[in-house]
């Protein structure tokens, strides 16, 4: 294995001093641009990466924001990375991910290798890490939350309606006539999902409905625990004629279960979503669902995060969530 190109390699290469690679490599001070260029060919012809860790403590910046997400296989998390990618387009900092996997300590280890990389600051995508840890981050570099708050840093924090909107969807299906509602779950220990719930039971009290349990199956999110969630409920025996899903992947999930069972959305059940993914639409038939978009929160996060690390409030407004009325839900028969 050949050893890696040094500064004085490079210096060598460039018929300069490796001070004038040094500041080329830093951008700290300015150099005659022959030289300059003379530097950059031998950077790229001996193929050298300079090591980050120490570049940031030359800068005092690493110039990167650490992005702890759930799963970069979902949708959801992909569109919000899209948009923090957009949000710091241009502002020369970089993100790196990490993924919880839905897991406390998968969590933790991902924070924790994001701070050694020395980032900047965090944005954190939901999770159930726990405030205490979150606070204590908080405390040594900039941290934005997206879906979840930390008491005391709520300025810092970008809240989603998720509450509202889950009211909005059940309130819906009682509107079309419905009586028996199904809910199927996120994980519990998120706050989205327990927020969801709460709304789902608020509408329910509102219109003098009681909280059946046996309506209730916990899911995780996924596609799976959709399919797996609506098989529970087949199993207790529970008779409903709509399902309210903590998310739309919870949804599909749902809707391949009542597929398999015979029955038909939306002429025997409806079922409404949460979170309009762009496949959504193009189910069959397409989904009712509660949008958020995920687009503009990552965008309204990593500007947020910009203004932090430039001394300034983050302003960060709640995200708001509509309803999206499609194909799936339709009025109780008899």
């Amino acid at each position: 294995m050949h050893k890696p190109p040094t500064v004085s390699d490079i210096a060598e290469a460039a018929s300069v001093s490796p001070s004038t690679v040094s500041r080329v490599l830093t951008g700290n001070s300015p150099v005659h641009p022959e030289k300059r260029a003379a530097v950059l060919a031998a950077i790229k012809q001996l193929n050298f990466r300079p090591n980050l860790n120490a570049r940031a403590l030359v800068r005092g910046k690493s110039m990167a924001i650490g992005i702890l997400t759930q799963s970069m296989a979902s949708q959801f998390y992909g569109e919000l990375a899209q948009g923090i990618e957009e949000g710091l387009a241009g502002s020369g900092y970089h993100p790196i991910f990490a993924s919880g996997q839905w897991r406390r300590d998968e969590e933790l280890a991902a924070l924790t290798m994001l701070v050694d990389r020395q980032v900047d600051a965090l944005i954190v995508l939901g999770g159930s890490q726990s405030n205490v840890d979150l606070s204590a981050i908080s405390a040594q570099i900039p941290v934005i939350t997206v879906g979840r708050t930390m008491p005391g840093d709520e300025r810092q924090c970008l809240r989603v309606q998720n509450y509202e909107g889950a009211r909005s969807a059940t309130r819906h299906l009682i509107d079309l006539g419905h009586r028996r509602i199904a809910h199927i779950t996120g994980i519990p220990a998120h706050n989205d999902a327990r927020e969801r719930r709460r709304g789902y039971e608020d509408a329910l009290a509102e219109a003098r409905l009681p909280v059946d349990e046996r309506l209730i199956a916990e899911g995780d999110f996924t596609e799976q625990s959709g399919l797996l969630a609506l098989e529970s409920l087949v199993a207790r025996g529970a008779s409903f004629s709509a399902i309210f899903a903590a998310n739309d992947q919870i949804a599909y999930g749902a809707r391949l279960g009542l597929s398999r069972r015979g029955l038909r959305v939306p002429e025997d059940v409806s079922l409404v979503g949460f979170d309009d993914l762009l496949t959504s639409a193009y189910m069959t038939p397409p989904l009712t669902t509660v949008r958020q978009n995920m687009l503009e929160q990552g965008r309204s996060a990593a500007r947020a995060t910009l203004r932090l690390l430039a001394g300034e409030e983050p302003d960060l407004a709640p995200a708001a969530t509509e309803l999206v009325v499609r194909e799936s839900t339709a009025r109780l028969r008899g």
